[in-house]
């Protein structure tokens, strides 16, 4: 992990790769929008709004632990606590069939180091996203460039993960809010997965349609829900909130019951929250010498692979050249094979130094039995020796 460095990619073209072994591409500078937006926060002035339309909601920045939907991941030993992952990760991209390519990912083996944080954490702390933008892909490159920064730089991370990682999601949300106050082109939303490591636990949040899934010894453990419109949990959350279904959208505009930005589109967001929600869903749990390595992927990738189909497919791939950036590429060119219609991102952290290894089923008992005419046959037999 020591010399790791991010892999961020948002830039436009057809197939795009990261490493984390790979050199340090050149961290993009952030938006103009944005970083004016930063400027107006240190000077402390007020950002106007460019139109009725983009309605502002405070940032959660001291979230409650009581209001931070966390599901734990049980394990099958929790007695086992002294496993340390060894963090390896890659990344691939592919704009697929679709005009424009609005998917982005980050992948930071070392968080702290990556993001120029001085803290006390000499164990494993590393950072993954991906986010599929829509309507554009300025909301995507802001959330991947800025949500990372947003956990390193609150004061109770890393010891306060889940409400730190909630409140960053809330925060990139509105400080994006504000950048489209500025410059009203932004207008566009994304959905957002992110992972952060840090020693053995893993936490993965989750705002929209991606999702994530580990590897466990081969078995695929879903670390994210699919915030869908068909969804019940969401239906009545939407519904509760003051919005609808309509023939599978969200108020009739958006496929997804959750995700970042989309601020310019009525109805969706307002202070007190709205239907449209950028509040993450978190699962966490603390990983093993069972646990092999993760998937994250966009919805282009659930489109045409099933999570426990994707693990096997990734795991014979590892066992074949143990290259995280090129295990990616292959899942990447196999949901193009099936005929994915979307972008195409993926991430693969490894967690251990050697590929998974072969599993040997156990051998299960024989049971034999005997038909009716072969008993008679075989007590005709031994009748035979008696005489």
């Amino acid at each position: 992990m020591e010399g790791s460095k991010a892999v961020i990619n948002i830039v436009e073209s057809r197939k795009e790769n990261g490493s984390s072994s790979d050199g340090r591409p050149p961290i993009p500078n952030p938006l103009a929008a944005a970083a004016a937006y930063q400027h107006r926060l240190s000077s402390g002035s007020t950002p106007s709004p460019c139109s009725k339309s983009l309605l502002r909601h405070p940032s959660l920045v001291k979230t409650r632990s009581s209001n931070i939907s966390t599901e734990p991941i049980r394990n099958p030993d929790d007695s086992e606590i002294d496993f340390i992952p060894i963090l390896r990760s890659g990344a691939w991209s592919d704009i697929g069939i679709r005009p424009s390519m609005e998917d982005v990912y980050v992948c930071a083996d070392n968080l702290m180091l990556d993001y120029g944080v001085k803290k006390s954490n000499e164990g494993p702390n590393a950072f993954y996203g991906v986010f599929d933008g829509h309507g554009g892909k300025h909301a995507a490159d802001f959330a991947c460039y800025h949500l990372p920064r947003f956990i390193v730089k609150d004061e109770d991370f890393p010891m306060k993960i889940e409400r730190v990682i909630a409140s960053a999601f809330l925060q990139t949300d509105t400080a994006f809010a504000e950048a489209c106050s500025l410059n009203a082109d932004l207008a566009s939303g994304t959905t957002a997965l992110a992972v952060v490591v840090v020693g053995s636990s893993l936490v993965v949040a989750n705002a929209g349609d991606c999702r994530a899934v580990l590897c466990r010894r081969g078995k695929a453990i879903e670390m994210s829900r699919d915030h869908k419109t068909v969804c019940l949990k969401e239906r009545r959350r939407i519904e509760a909130s003051g919005g609808y279904i309509y023939d599978g959208y969200l108020n009739g505009q958006l496929n997804v019951a959750r995700a970042l930005g989309d601020w310019h589109m009525e109805g969706l967001k307002h202070m007190d929250g709205g239907p449209l929600s950028a509040e993450p869903e978190l699962m966490s749990t603390k990983l093993t010498s069972e646990d092999e390595f993760l998937i994250l992927g966009c919805d282009g990738v659930w489109d045409v692979f099933m999570s426990q189909n994707a693990v096997d497919f990734a795991r014979r791939r590892l066992q074949e050249h143990n290259d995280p950036v090129q295990c990616s590429e292959d899942l990447v060119n196999e949901a193009l094979k099936r005929k994915s219609g979307d972008n195409l991102a993926v991430v693969v952290v490894c967690f251990q130094q050697q590929p998974p290894p072969n599993l040997v089923a156990p051998r299960g008992r024989v049971h034999r039995s005997i038909s009716a005419e072969g008993l008679k046959e075989l007590q005709g037999f031994l009748d035979s020796l008696e005489n």
